[in-house]
C-alpha cells in the first residue's frame, strides 16, 4: 500500500510539473515565434543548474525556421549549441547578450543536434531550483 501511495504521489507531481511547463510555454515561449507557424510537437523538460540535454531535429529545405530555446526565469538564460551531422557547430548561444532563438534556411533537408546546457549558479550556497526549458520550432514556407 505504501508503494502504491508513493507511485501515485510521483504521478501527481510529475503531471503538475508538466502542466506548469505547458502553461509557461504557451505564455512565455510561443509569442517569441512571432509570425512563424509553430510545430505542434514542442519539447519541454524540467532541468536544474548543471543539467545538459540533447535533442535531434530534422529540418527540410524550402522553409525558413526559427529554433527557440526558452527557459524559466528561475534558471536564467540557458546556453545551447546546434551541430550538424558531422558535429560541426552551426550556431552557439554562450552568453545572455545573444538571442534565445536561431533563424535559418537549410539548403537541403538535414538532421541537426541541439545541445542545451543550464549554467551553474555563481553562488554554490544558493537554493537550486528546477525550471522548465522548452524547445520550439516554427517555420515559414518560402
Amino acid at each position: 500500500m505504501k508503494t502504491a501511495s508513493v507511485f501515485i504521489l510521483a504521478l501527481i507531481l510529475t503531471g503538475s510539473a508538466f502542466g506548469q511547463c505547458k502553461s509557461f510555454t504557451r505564455n512565455s515561449c510561443r509569442p517569441v515565434l512571432e509570425d512563424f507557424i509553430p510545430n505542434e510537437n514542442f519539447n519541454s523538460t524540467l532541468l536544474v543548474p548543471g543539467d545538459e540535454a540533447e535533442l535531434n531535429l530534422t529540418f527540410f529545405s524550402g522553409q525558413e525556421y526559427r529554433l527557440l530555446v526558452c527557459s524559466h526565469p528561475l534558471l536564467g538564460e540557458v546556453n545551447f549549441t546546434i551541430l550538424d551531422d558531422k558535429k560541426n557547430e552551426v550556431y552557439a548561444r554562450t552568453s545572455d547578450e545573444q538571442s534565445n532563438y536561431f533563424d535559418f534556411r537549410p539548403e537541403s533537408t538535414q538532421k541537426l543536434k541541439l545541445r542545451i546546457n543550464v549554467p551553474m549558479k555563481e553562488n554554490p550556497n544558493e537554493l537550486i531550483h528546477e525550471g522548465c526549458v522548452t524547445v520550439m520550432v516554427g517555420f515559414k514556407e518560402l
